[in-house]
């Protein structure tokens, strides 16, 4: 999991060294590195970065609005219940 916020953002450096990481640490197992890129308008960026030919690509990408608890109302917070 990396996450940054303002200009910052995820290297490829970074990427292998989690990846590999975790490739080592979980042998056998598959690897899916997750990101968050905090935005403008407490939003929030999530996406699984993936590193091919020494670049990092976006495999996928989520936005969400943070929100504060108490702005949240009882059905809304059910609705995100398993």
């Amino acid at each position: 999991m990396q996450a940054k916020g303002g200009s910052d953002q995820n290297s490829v450096v970074q990427a292998k060294q989690d990846l590999t990481w975790c490739e080592q640490r979980f042998p056998g197992m598959k690897v899916r590195a997750i990101s968050a890129q905090f935005m403008s308008d407490e939003r929030v960026a999530l996406f699984e970065p993936a590193v091919a030919d020494d670049m990092v690509k976006v495999v996928e990408e989520h936005h969400y609005r943070l929100a504060r608890a108490a702005d949240l109302n009882r059905e809304s917070v059910l609705k995100y219940r398993p």
